[in-house]
């Protein structure tokens, strides 16, 4: 018989030993298959009532005593970030989590997002469970299908059938693009793996300001938010209604909450008024502030006193280096990005305040993990505003002068930015690199705190044994007291590669029960065992995920370091060690077959992506048609307007007081198309970025407003190389309006945003209306037509 942690260190002596001997029946042991088997009915069945024996069911129950649950990860926030771990910005929830509980500074994930977040609720090596990197960038291997096999079932489908009620909040990183449609299929999404409930969004990111979310599978529909909404706000208040609902129904079953929120991943957002708290906090710039950080991680003793600080890359310029404009921009990024990581951790103490005033904080296991991966330096060396445009593109850069004249701007609705590559390495001090490069500590290393008043009795201390994301899961379940089903809806299970931490909560000198672990992200690659790591050098920039790399995987250059006398990954040992270094590189050869991690790849996430499009049938088909509003499709899935020439057919009727609103939208001011009546005139409306900047945003518009009745409209766009065209409006085959599109909308920006007949959801595309700009009249069909291009002759044949 399991018996729960916390109670098997706690019960007085006897009473431990009758649990142990079986004398006190405490619970049930978990079951080999999940869901468990209905009870065989036992009793009598006679034609009466009085004749027969009945027998009522027995009610799944969690065991004994076991804990809620709170499981936290914040995004793109590295090691060094809050003030909990010596970084620059306030976190006085997380700082006060720690006090009441450990903090640990060998803590790792995978280097990037939805790899870790597999690997955090399966306890498998993301590899294993086909989530070798991006959901959205899968190719026709086994460990990058980008889909988790039913053969490694979630903590949440595991805790559930144990007895747990299971919500997740905020960012779902782990359903395939193709899946994220009306028709489904619905098993990947969080309702399909375990959560009883979902209220969230499904993509790499979201904005704060206009987020696009789901409830469950359905789209939460945002006309209503009110004045001043942010995201994160909005998190925190459904979660601690949740939990009072909850515990209204069942106040003696155990919760688990998966709380993923998007802060700090671009964009980084945040209200003016916590920016503000940040004025001038940042103007000695990256290089300074790395050393400061180190200074307070070495005097609080999160780092050992001999630690140095590794070296700058050369990819990073130095902040001496740039103009005084570059600097007083650049400041400012890092402000919006402190301001929002502060703000989430407001968010986060609601809650956490929450449980202590329902008298449930103590048996509460919150284990909160800062960052999926180290900080994010997609924005390259100038930062983005605009970062889906920038990232699909390749192409970075600032409207410099004018954002020094006009810096509140920043953190605002109207930029979708990511700080500069030099916030980002101060953000992983005192390691070296950042998010995507699995080879080095600042894309792995993350801080991490657990507490749990009634089964730790430490408190504010320090735990540095090795840990991987993947041992998460074993560890919540241990604590629950329950173990891991061999079979799922009849399915084996994989074995679980975790390992549970429960052994180091109330022993700091614990021996390391983790010895070995491999990383690999688009062939930046390494393999850590028995404190030494072994990597490789990285060659391709975050920054240039999507283009062609080229390149030979195995060509890469290979680094060696003892992290037992080099906690930083500072002191390049691979030319003084290099039999140390053949050893480990075959270490590594043994771990990637043995999880899946070869073909190694590294070719760029545009290219993946469109060899996976053409080989399961879906690339751009002629013509697109809905038979009504409300349609609301993911980029996948909806019509491809913004890579091809195109034109937009709209049969609807306007009524007796005329017609306003949108007719089709798609994507968002940072990148999207509009079409819509303007008191009752036709309107095409492009735009590639937020703010006014000379042609970002264009407009074509008839003159005429349209008559009551039924009309035919049709949008035709035809590109031209300059990367912008000419767009007509014509109304019942007559023209009615034409112009220049000075620059084409190339990618649906922002993450998340969809193509809506109707209404214009999320972040709107055209600031001429509000509230989702619903349409007033009848939309009967829309037809979508894509000017294909025409293949070669030879490839005709």
């Amino acid at each position: 018989m399991k018996i729960p942690f916390r109670l098997s260190r706690r019960l007085p002596g006897v009473l431990t030993a009758l649990l142990l001997v079986g004398a006190v029946p405490l619970q049930a042991a978990s079951p080999q298959a999940l869901p468990p088997a209905p009870e065989p009915f036992a009793g009598a069945l006679e034609p009466t009532a009085a004749q027969s024996t009945a027998q009522y069911p027995t009610p799944l129950k969690a065991p004994a005593g076991a804990p809620n649950i709170l499981l936290v990860m914040t995004d793109d926030v590295g090691f060094a970030s809050s003030s909990t771990f010596g970084g620059p910005t306030p976190t006085p929830a997380l700082d006060a989590l720690a006090q009441r509980g450990l903090r640990y500074n060998q803590f790792h994930t995978t280097a990037i997002c939805s790899p870790t977040r597999a690997s955090l609720l399966t306890g498998r090596n993301h590899h294993a469970v086909g989530m070798g990197t991006l959901v959205d960038i899968p190719s026709p291997y086994p460990g990058y299908t980008g889909r988790i096999p039913p053969s490694a079932a979630t903590v949440a489908r595991i805790l559930r059938d144990n007895g747990y009620s299971t919500a997740m909040f905020g960012k779902d990183h782990n359903i395939p693009h193709a899946e994220r449609t009306p028709a489904g299929p619905f098993d990947q999404w969080p309702t399909g793996r375990g959560f009883e409930y979902f209220y969230g969004f499904i993509a790499g990111d979201s904005d704060q300001w206009q987020p696009a979310l789901y409830e469950g599978i359905t789209p939460v529909r945002d006309a209503d938010r009110p004045a001043g909404y942010l995201l994160d706000r909005e998190l925190a208040d459904r979660a601690i209604n949740w939990i009072h609902n909850q515990k209204a129904a069942a106040p003696d079953k155990p919760f688990f909450i998966y709380y993923s929120t998007g802060s700090a991943h671009a964009p980084h957002q945040a209200p003016p008024e916590w920016i503000a708290r940040f004025r001038g906090r940042f103007d000695h710039g990256w290089d300074v502030e790395r050393e400061q950080i180190l200074a307070r991680q070495k005097a609080a003793g999160i780092v050992p006193a001999n630690t140095v600080l590794a070296p700058r890359p050369a990819v990073v310029p130095a902040w001496d280096s740039l103009s005084a404009d570059e600097q007083k921009v650049y400041a400012r990024f890092m402000e919006v990005f402190a301001a929002q990581l502060a703000y989430q951790d407001a968010q986060f103490g609601r809650i956490v305040d929450e449980l202590q005033r329902m008298g449930i904080a103590d048996n509460t296991l919150v284990v909160f993990i800062e960052g999926d991966n180290g900080a994010s330096a997609e924005g390259g060396e100038s930062g983005s505003i605009n970062e889906m445009a920038d990232l699909s593109s390749g192409q970075h850069g600032i409207p410099l002068q004018w954002l020094a004249q006009h810096l509140d701007v920043l953190g605002g609705p109207d930029t979708y930015q990511g700080f500069q590559s030099g916030w980002s390495l101060a953000m992983d001090t005192p390691f070296p690199w950042f998010k995507q490069l699995a080879s080095h500590l600042g894309g792995t290393r993350n801080a991490l705190v657990v507490s749990w008043p009634a089964g730790i009795a430490a408190r504010g201390e320090l735990r540095s044994q090795y840990h991987h994301v993947i041992d998460i899961m074993p560890t919540l379940l241990e604590a629950a007291g329950i173990d891991a089903p061999a079979r799922v809806d009849g399915i084996e299970q994989q074995p679980i590669h975790g390992s549970s931490m429960l052994y180091s909560f109330d022993d700091a000198d614990a021996a390391d029960v983790r010895t070995t672990q491999y990383y690999e992200i688009h062939g930046n690659r390494g393999i850590y065992h028995e404190g030494w790591l072994a990597n490789t050098t990285p060659r391709n920039m975050p920054w240039n995920m999507p283009v062609e790399r080229g390149g030979d995987t195995s060509t890469y250059t290979w680094e060696l370091y003892n992290l037992r006398e080099d906690f930083a990954q500072a002191n390049n040992l691979a030319a003084r060690e290099p039999e140390k270094l053949r050893e480990m590189q075959a270490l590594f050869d043994r771990e990637a077959r043995k999880y899946m991690v070869y073909p190694l790849q590294d070719e760029g996430g545009m290219k993946r992506g469109m060899n996976m499009a053409r080989h399961s049938g879906m690339l751009p088909r002629p013509e697109y048609v809905y038979w009504g509003r409300d349609i609301q499709l993911q980029v996948m899935s909806a019509p491809p307007i913004f890579f091809l020439p195109f034109s937009v057919e709209a049969e609807i009727s306007v009524p007796e007081a005329g017609a306003q609103g949108v007719i089709v939208a798609a994507g968002s001011k940072f990148g999207g198309w509009s079409f819509f009546l303007d008191e009752g005139r036709p309107v095409a409306y492009a735009s590639v970025s937020g703010l006014p900047l000379p042609g970002a945003q264009s407009r074509v518009a008839a003159q005429q407003a349209l008559a009551p009745g039924k009309h035919t409209l049709l949008f035709d766009f035809t590109a031209s190389k300059g990367g912008g065209g000419e767009l007509s409006i014509s109304v019942d085959g007559e023209p009615v309006a034409s112009g220049p599109i000075a620059r084409r909308p190339r990618t649906l920006a922002g993450n998340g945003e969809t193509f809506d007949t109707g209404r214009d959801s999320n972040v709107p595309v055209a600031p001429d209306y509000e509230r989702e700009g619903v349409f007033s009249g009848t939309i009967d069909k829309v037809s979508v037509r894509i000017k294909m291009p025409r293949r070669p002759a030879a490839a005709e044949h």
